[in-house]
């Protein structure tokens, strides 16, 4: 069980010069707890007003949840299905939430997120009860939210109060339990290009913090076998591992700890399906197969023993022409200059033999293809619904969504 008071005072007077702070004030993961969620709510000071945020599946699965809120007065928003975290909804969550004095989301990702994003717009307190360990961000401060097809990383709230019933978790689809896993395995690629950026950049990186994710994400790793299995134990160590992850985001108010440019090649996809009016596969499906891609081009510049290095060159012409509508959404993230215009060839050369060190790191491509396998993960871009050509697609032009140096970025001034 995560001890919040000893993680707080671990990371106290850190080294990396950031104060580290942390909103959440509660995390309670137990079985069968769903019946004291009021309770909990009332513990940590939820005033009478509460919004609760669902879908038809999580509140289902979640039985015993309103029943627990008696005393409350509960405005329940229930969606028939809902998958995309979007903008516009977050003004309908904000519209119900403005005569309530606090909101619980009850889900997972989509759900959590509008919330997040709603409850930080008007300064309410914010409760996540999580009902499949299928991604990390449960404490993270920010939230990834569609606007007109365009993802954009928003900062909004990290939650007073986690809430997870370990019953439910073991029952979740073993689909979802999977996804977890491969939104867990992306931290190796996220960790590589933080450090990366770090040492070309001098961009702020605190190693006890991404020591903090390492640690979760090889936990996550070691229980591949476990994943799928309806089982307590192991849902309880995957969802305090993605919590961690979470955490570490909250930490240093950034999602540098745990996404890197896998999860920019997941929204790169999203984005493309959305302007062709598809829903794309779960989120940590998509960056799980995402990972596999992005390592397979780590492995390929490790074995590099020497480079030689150039400006970046841009085809804008090209990168414009491949993001079609969202064209003017990139032009803002690259306008006036672009993330690696300040870069000199020289540094990269330099700190080469230092990159592979990074590199190498983290398990092997195949070692991570492995895992997933043993998790029951989708490992091809065909098992997500993805083209052959939207995977190449992706693979070339995603880095230009998001203003955030990456390895990836880096190899396009690499001969």
């Amino acid at each position: 069980m995560i001890d919040l008071k000893e993680l707080k005072k671990e990371f106290e007077n850190c080294k990396c010069g950031m104060t580290h702070t942390l909103n959440i004030k509660d995390i309670c993961v137990g079985s069968g707890i769903t019946s004291e969620v009021g309770e909990i709510l009332r513990k940590n000071n939820f005033q009478k007003r509460l919004l609760l945020v669902a879908d038809k599946t999580t509140l289902s699965v979640s039985e015993g949840i309103l029943d627990s809120l008696k005393g409350f007065s509960v405005t329940k928003k229930i969606y028939p299905f809902i998958r995309e975290a979007t903008v516009s909804e977050v003004q309908v969550i904000k519209e119900l939430l403005k005569d309530c004095d606090g909101i619980i989301g009850v889900g997972t990702g989509t759900i959590h997120d509008i919330c997040r994003k709603s409850a930080a717009e008007l300064d309410k307190p914010l409760c996540l009860f999580a009902t499949a360990p299928s991604m990390d961000g449960f404490a993270s401060y920010n939230a990834p939210l569609v606007d007109g097809n365009f993802k954009i990383t928003y900062s909004a709230k990290s939650p007073e109060v986690i809430i997870a019933d370990t019953k439910i978790l073991a029952k979740a689809p073993p689909e979802l339990k999977s996804a977890g896993f491969g939104d867990m395995i992306g931290k190796y690629v996220g960790l590589i290009d933080w450090q990366v950026s770090s040492e070309i950049t001098g961009e702020y990186y605190c190693e006890k913090v991404a020591n903090l994710t390492r640690k979760a994400t090889d936990r996550i790793f070691a229980l591949a076998d476990r994943i799928t299995k309806d089982d307590e134990e192991s849902a309880t160590e995957v969802f305090e591992a993605l919590l961690l992850t979470g955490i570490g985001m909250s930490f240093t108010k950034t999602s540098r700890p745990a996404s890197g440019t896998e999860h920019i090649l997941s929204h790169f996809w999203e984005c493309k399906k959305l302007l062709e009016g598809e829903i794309s596969d779960f989120h940590g499906k998509k960056v799980g197969v995402a990972t596999l891609l992005i390592m397979k081009e780590y492995q390929r510049l490790y074995n590099k023993k020497s480079i030689k290095a150039h400006k970046e060159i841009i085809d804008w012409d090209d990168v414009l022409n491949n993001y079609g509508e969202l064209k003017d959404e990139v032009i803002k993230l690259n306008t006036p200059d672009t993330i690696t215009d300040d870069i000199s060839p020289e540094i990269i050369e330099q700190k080469w033999d230092r990159i592979r060190e990074i590199i190498s790191s983290v398990p092997t491509e195949k070692e991570i293809f492995k895992g997933m396998k043993t998790a029951g993960c989708a490992t091809s871009y065909e098992e997500i619904g993805i083209s052959e050509k939207l995977m190449k697609q992706g693979l070339k032009y995603h880095p230009y969504m998001r203003r955030r140096l990456s390895l990836y970025r880096l190899s396009n001034m690499i001969d």
